[in-house]
This record gives C-alpha cells, sequence and structure tokens, in this order.
C-alpha cells in the first residue's frame, strides 16, 4: 500500500542561524542533521538557539516521532529514517528533516520507522532521489508514494517488539563498549600524563603535508584517477571508507598526495569541538590520496604515530587547535604552519610503546565489542526483512 493512505501528515521543520554550541538542557536547540543519518535517534546532536530567537514550539520533537533527512550531499544518508524513542525537552526540528505523523489505527510509528528502513524501501527513496551540485534529496510527494507492506496493527506490533528484543540485547552490548572506551580515554590521559608537559615542534619529528586540491578534471594519458579521503572519512579516532570518491591527478604527483600505513590524517576545519580531529590511515585501500583539506603527518623514527594521535586527541592537543584555529560563525579552520608549530612531547620510543601497550588493549577489546554489535546488526536486519517479506512470523510461545 502506498504511505499516503496511512499517514496524517508529512512536516518540515525549521532551521534558524543557531550557536555552534550544544543546548543545555534548559535551552532551545535545533536538530543537527546528524541526529538522523545514523538511523538512530541521537538527542545530542543539537545546535543552541539564540536567546533572541523565539522557538517555534509547533517543531518541537516529542518521543514517538517518526523522522526521516530529505536532503544530504551523501546519497545513502537521504531517505534515512528513526523513530524517537527518547527525547529531552525543548529540541525542534530542522528544516532538512520530515516528521512523518501516522494515522495510529492503521499505522504503529515503531513499525514504520521499521520499515522505512528496509531494502524495498532504500530501492524506493534511491529511484525517486534526485539532486545536483552534490546535493541530493527526496520531496513530500516521493515519500507520500512509497509502498510499504499492507499488515494488519497485531502483526505490526509483533514485529516492533521482535526488532526491540534485538534492540535490547544491541545495547547491552553497546553499555559495556561505553565502559571500554571510557576506559581507554582514562588509560590514554595516564599514559601521557606521564610524559610531561609538550616539547619541539611537530616538524621535528614528522613532516605535514595537504593534499589534492580539487579543481576542473585533468584527462590525457599522463593522469591517473585514484580515491582519495575527504574530512567526511576522518573521524575522531577511526576512518571511515563506506564512501570514498575518486579523483584525477598528474601520474607524477602521486607520490606527493599518496599516503602510507601510519600517517596521522588530521582534518582541516569543521565545528570548532571537532577541530584537527584525526586518526592513523592503516592502508586498506591500495594507492589512496588525501584532499587538501585533509593533513597528512608522517612520523620520523622519533615519533610512534599512535602515540602522536594519542596526544593529538588529547585535552592539550585539542586545546592547541583550539586556541590557534580561525573561528567564523560556525565553523574553525587550522592551517599547516599551525600544525607543525603544535609543540608536542617526545618521551623514547620504548617508552611510547609501553605507554601505548593499555590502550592498544582496550582498544582491541572495543573492536571486538564493535564487531559482536556489527553481527547482531546483520541478523536482525535479516530477521526483520524476513518478517516484513511474510516468509516468517513472529512466534507467540
Amino acid at each position: 500500500m502506498a504511505l499516503k493512505d496511512v499517514l496524517r501528515k508529512v512536516e518540515t521543520g525549521w532551521s534558524p542561524v543557531c550557536d555552534s554550541a550544544r543546548p543545555a538542557m534548559d535551552e532551545w536547540g535545533v536538530l543537527k542533521l546528524s541526529a538522523v543519518t545514523s538511523g538512530k535517534f541521537v538527542a545530542s546532536e543539537a545546535k543552541r538557539l539564540p536567546n533572541e530567537v523565539l522557538p517555534r514550539i509547533a517543531f518541537e520533537v516529542r518521543r514517538g516521532d517518526v523522522l526521516m533527512s530529505r536532503a544530504n550531499g551523501v546519497k545513502a544518508l537521504v531517505g534515512v529514517a528513526c523513530t524517537v524513542n527518547q527525547v529531552r525537552p525543548r529540541l525542534l526540528l530542522p528544516d532538512l528533516v520530515f516528521r512523518l505523523v501516522a494515522d495510529p489505527d492503521l499505522l504503529d510509528p515503531g513499525f514504520l520507522g521499521i520499515v522505512l528502513t528496509s531494502a524495498a524501501v532504500r530501492r524506493q527513496i534511491e529511484a525517486a532521489m534526485r539532486g545536483t551540485s552534490g546535493q541530493y534529496k527526496v520531496s513530500q510527494a516521493d515519500v507520500r508514494a512509497l509502498e510499504i507492506p499492507r499488515l494488519p496493527l497485531s502483526e505490526q506490533r509483533d514485529i516492533v517488539a521482535a526488532h526491540k528484543a534485538f534492540e535490547r540485547r544491541i545495547g547491552a552490548l553497546e553499555r559495556m563498549l561505553a565502559k571500554v572506551e571510557i576506559a581507554e580515554s582514562a588509560l590514554s590521559a595516564h599514559a601521557l600524563g606521564q610524559v610531561g608537559t609538550a616539547g619541539p615542534r611537530l616538524d621535528s619529528v614528522a613532516t605535514v603535508a595537504a593534499g589534492v586540491t580539487l579543481g576542473s578534471e585533468l584527462v590525457g594519458d599522463g593522469t591517473i584517477e585514484l580515491p582519495y579521503l575527504r574530512v567526511a572519512n576522518v573521524l575522531d579516532g577511526r576512518i571511515d571508507t563506506t564512501d570514498v570518491k575518486t579523483v584525477r591527478i598528474v601520474k607524477t604527483q602521486y607520490e606527493r598526495y599518496a599516503l602510507r600505513k601510519g600517517d596521522l590524517l588530521l582534518t582541516e576545519g569543521g565545528d570548532l569541538d571537532k577541530l584537527g580531529r584525526g586518526a592513523v590511515w592503516d592502508g586498506r585501500i591500495d594507492e589512496c590520496l588525501h584532499q587538501n583539506h585533509v593533513f597528512r603527518v608522517r612520523c620520523g623514527e622519533q615519533m610512534l604515530p599512535d602515540f602522536l594521535a594519542l596526544y593529538a586527541a588529547s585535552p592539550e592537543g585539542r586545546a592547541y587547535f583550539q586556541r590557534v584555529g580561525k573561528q567564523t560563525t560556525n565553523l574553525a579552520s587550522i592551517n599547516s604552519t599551525q600544525v607543525k608549530q603544535m609543540p608536542v612531547p617526545v618521551p623514547p620510543v620504548e617508552e611510547q610503546r609501553r605507554l601505548l601497550g593499555p590502550v592498544h588493549a582496550a582498544r582491541e577489546r572495543a573492536a571486538v565489542l564493535q564487531q559482536q554489535i556489527a553481527k547482531l546488526r546483520t541478523i536482525q536486519q535479516g530477521v526483520i526483512e524476513d518478517l516484513l517479506s511474510g516468509r516468517s512470523r513472529v512466534n507467540r510461545t
């Protein structure tokens, strides 16, 4: 059946100019697109509404809302949906997110949130999607035209219950993971606390380089097309390669922009609290480059990349980037000179390895938990797809 037959309305929110800081519990805020595009509602992803701007109460997000991203620069994130199970007061719907209001006599909101993540609905969204200049979107009409399974409310609620059972098991693992990550943070702080204050400049123990500047497409026999990492690929402590673009460069420039396993990548700009975020490249893509908005830091014999990454992500490292960064209304940036001038501690390499040992052990435990969570997510998706298609039914016994 068409979604329009079981919807009461589709609402679009509001995006005034906001402060980059997160709102306090007693302050109004507007959700970021990232609050929805993870596929799971993340209430902390919000920006503070300035005190002089009156909130539009009609857009306040409520428990039970079904939200869907309507536009994004990444195709895979357009149409991503989630159900709001818990939300703090005073958070407003942004204009890049739809709120889908179901007819409760025909459609369970929890079921709607689940069915919107199914493979069948995803194919419809990708077929309806359109965009120019790297911005892709779906319209209200596209959403209303989506075909979803026609199931009685009792079966919808059975599927919601099965989904929640998986979520409880996954949630238990995620709580364990959160504890391990807290332990890792404490171990990192302890390790850095033993090396004293920062010493020489970074460029005395490493080389710093910017990457490929994008421009007009090159052609000819003397060029090659290769994958490259953007700011969106370099996250805090990890590299995301789910959406890697390619760029064509002159062959002779390859060594200048090529990444090697062990290179530390640091981002040039973004929100102030994300300035200089980075991770060590593990070499998972052969012949990979980096964009000019991502700095490549290649360590010499005196510095281990993981130790440098640990310091760059520490409160001291973050404080340096925030102090020297150039800030505009909503964005901040650093340049390669500021990265090179960053004071860094340089204990003996063997001491660096010793200090990193407990940190690596915690990271390995975290990686195991992440794999378990990913496996359960895959099983959950398969079970739900079977239930939605009618290939299986919930066993109530």
